[in-house]
């Protein structure tokens, strides 16, 4: 028998469908997300919970002229399978593929934006609705927000100014109880409130009763029963911190009854102004593993179809990098009580879930908020602790206003530690989450110290020396495994700005930052098997340079490489390349080999 799900191509054939039929073709919608991602790594949990949702909105809306954002972007392919990509839909995160997020190169009808962070697709749809009346446009702007983003501090900004302008836009607040692990904070808490608060319109009927029949006597009563009114509704009435802010709040609603939210949306959609409407759905819903334990396949994959147990790999015994430092720090803080980890939602992905459950009073998880995450730190620091803040690099760009501000601008009085995870090319995420700008925008603050290890045990050293150096400073390293025990080289203490030297030739040299180290010493080996003898350097700092080593190398060799797993604009490259000019060195044997000035596709 054929699947429905089968004959879509483009919304037009969901909207062809009857509306009973459309739970069927939701669980063949999930049925194939399962597939692809079981053998294609991708984010499950959150796709697996928007389906009901992103079908009634397509359903009711027509997207080739309206408008549809969505925040965090990894929660789009229920959306791409509707939008002509189902076919394609195979390739998922692959080379050549589709991408995990909105793309406006794959689909520039259906995909406004290319997107991955969170907290931006408030902004993006009210500038739209802007766009709308400037323009003289007839179209809906919605936007969906979910997994967390609500709690981010430009969504609120953004929210603050909807408010305010009136303009028309649907905020779809996709509630799932969860970023990629469980929602932390007031904001979390206030939702968790309105979910349960089911019979809060019998109790509000039965109040506004009571006060009807009580007998009244003059304005003074009648104020003070006003009052009342009021004060009960806005203790009773969800959603009262969105009315308050002048975006009208209707909600919660079933996320996965599909003819409840058609018929709602479509209510919703001749009202003027900013709307804010409340849907409670389940991350993993359909996918038993996925439900009990949405947070290890929020990025899963591949796994086993039919009991959803994780495919371990070849690798599957090696040490990753971000498990070296979630260890490190966790010795570390044992012995030092000054020591602070601080996370933006992202516990688990920056190795930070030992330190948490053996030192809870010394754990931050502000949630998706970087720029509070480097403010709170900047406190923490100016007290005399030793804050750690574990962000990813391309979402520690989010706070660069407050890596400067906040951290560099104290100097020597504010020793933060970024430990910056994920630095390099990330693979299957794509450019949104490649980590490829970070010494860029770090290196020309002052104060600032960047490092890089070349390995797990240089990792360990570098943190060590970051938590008791005075200043701030910036571990960075891969998303990786560290590399293979037979080959490493070894680590030994080191002070700042000194460099190492592992291989000596006199036919050129490379000189490698970080996670480059190792494939440079492989290459180093393979041509000296032809004859070619090439030095090695551990460059380890990319501020301060070890300038004493790199002017003696590139006196001393004819040719000199530098290799970094980083944009070629402002990186490890140029950092030396400008301390040779400023000392008169002959720059023309600099060869720099990085990353070109373009984004990189995901594979």
């Amino acid at each position: 028998m054929p699947k429905l799900v089968d004959s879509i191509n483009n919304p037009e054939d969901l909207k062809n469908m009857p509306i009973e039929d459309l739970p069927q073709l939701a669980e063949e919608i999930r049925e194939l997300i399962i597939d692809v991602v079981s053998k294609n790594p991708g984010h499950l949990s959150s796709n697996l919970g928007v389906v009901e949702l992103t079908m009634a909105l397509h359903y009711c809306f027509d997207f080739k002229t309206d408008r549809l954002v969505w925040d965090v972007g990894h929660q789009c392919y229920v959306h791409k399978i509707l939008t002509g990509r189902r076919t394609a839909f195979q390739t998922l995160r692959q080379y050549k593929g589709l991408s995990g997020f909105p793309d406006k190169k794959e689909s520039p009808v259906y995909d406004p934006f290319t997107s991955g962070h969170s907290g931006d697709a408030i902004s993006s749809a009210l500038g739209l609705a802007c766009a709308n009346d400037i323009l003289d446009m007839d179209r809906k702007i919605v936007a969906v927000v979910g997994d967390g983003a609500i709690g981010a501090g430009m969504s609120f900004e953004a929210l603050n100014h909807a408010g305010g302008m009136k303009k028309n836009i649907l905020i779809v607040l996709n509630d799932n109880e969860m970023a990629i692990s469980p929602t932390v904070g007031a904001v979390s808490k206030y939702l968790t409130e309105i979910r349960i608060l089911p019979l809060y319109k019998d109790l509000k009927k039965e109040i506004h009763h009571v006060l009807n029949i009580l007998p009244i006597f003059g304005k003074p009563v009648e104020n003070i029963l006003e009052q009342l009114t009021e004060a009960v509704k806005r203790g009773m009435t969800p959603g009262q911190i969105f009315e308050d802010l002048g975006i009208k709040y209707y909600g919660p609603v079933d996320g996965h009854n599909i003819p409840l939210l058609i018929n709602t949306i479509n209510r919703l959609k001749p009202i003027k102004g900013p709307i804010l409407f409340h849907v409670i759905t389940k991350k993993g819903k359909g996918f038993e593993p996925a439900s009990e334990n949405p947070t290890q396949y929020h990025g899963a994959g591949p796994f086993k179809l039919h009991n959803g147990k994780i495919v371990k790999s070849s690798q599957a015994k090696k040490t990753s990098y971000t498990k070296v430092f979630g260890d490190a720090l966790a010795e570390i803080a044992e012995k030092n009580k000054k020591v602070i980890a601080v996370t933006a939602a992202m516990p688990d992905g920056t190795g930070l879930t030992a330190f948490r459950d053996k030192f809870p009073d010394r754990y931050f998880d502000v949630g998706i908020c970087e720029q509070h995450a480097v403010g709170l730190a900047n406190g923490l620091a100016a007290s005399g602790l030793r804050p750690v803040a574990a962000i990813y690099s391309t979402f520690l760009q989010r706070a660069f206003d407050q890596v400067f501000h906040d951290v560099c601008l104290q100097m020597r009085e504010n020793s933060v530690v970024f430990a910056m995870d994920r630095g390099g090319l990330v693979g299957n995420d794509g450019p949104t989450h490649h980590g490829t700008f970070d010494i860029a925008y770090l290196r020309h603050l002052p104060g600032m110290k960047l490092m890089a290890p070349k390995d797990g045990r240089e990792l360990k050293l570098m943190l060590k020396l970051a938590v008791d150096t005075e200043g701030p400073s910036c571990v960075r390293y891969p998303r990786a495994d560290i590399p293979d025990e037979e080959l490493d080289l070894p680590s030994q203490s080191f002070s700042w700005g000194e460099a190492e030297v592992l291989r000596e030739g006199n036919d050129g040299a490379i000189i490698a930052y970080g996670a480059m180290v190792y494939p440079s010493f492989r290459a180093a080996e393979i041509l000296g098997r032809d004859g070619m003898e090439v030095a090695v350097i551990n460059a380890r700092f990319a501020k301060p340079l070890d300038k004493e080593l790199i002017l003696e190398i590139v006196r001393t060799h004819p040719i000199v490489f530098t290799v970094e797993d980083h944009a070629l604009a402002g990186g490890f490259g140029s950092a030396v390349l400008e301390m040779l000019s400023d000392e008169g060195a002959d720059v023309k044997k600099i060869r720099r080999l990085g990353i070109p000035d373009k984004f990189i596709e995901q594979g």
